[in-house]
């Protein structure tokens, strides 16, 4: 059996755009997590359950990209799309620093540089 004791499964819906003016519930990602107790993204969680940490990157109009989170040298988060996708790794705008708590704001580059908000949506227990 598989140890989940603190993983969380995340959901990040897409922010007000101009594109978007109400956000948008078919642009994000949904991904599993390590979470401390305040909500932040626990780095020891994350090495002691690193294959777990999975992340799906949706985008409407696009095939689901499959990867992994991961934690860089230096502390930074990310995601890399090492399973399916055609997606280059994406880093998180000072993930370390956010609670992952619904209603808080996450930013995230994507793979051509752009920085989108995204929306914490929703935070279960795996």
């Amino acid at each position: 059996m598989i140890d989940t004791h603190g993983l969380k499964t995340i959901r990040l819906n897409l922010a007000r755009t101009k594109d978007h003016p109400h956000g948008s519930d078919r642009h994000g990602y949904r991904f599993t997590a390590p979470l401390d107790a305040d909500g932040h993204l626990d780095a020891e969680g994350w090495r002691k359950h690193r294959d777990q940490c999975r992340v799906v990157r949706f985008w409407e109009g696009e095939e689901d990209d499959i990867g992994h989170l991961v934690h860089r040298p230096g502390g930074s988060w990310g995601f890399t799309y090492d399973i399916e996708g055609d997606e280059g790794d994406e880093g998180g705008f000072k993930l370390s620093s956010h609670r992952f708590v619904p209603g808080e704001y996450i930013s995230i580059r994507d793979d051509e540089g752009e920085l989108h908000t995204f929306t914490v949506v929703t935070v279960t227990d795996v």
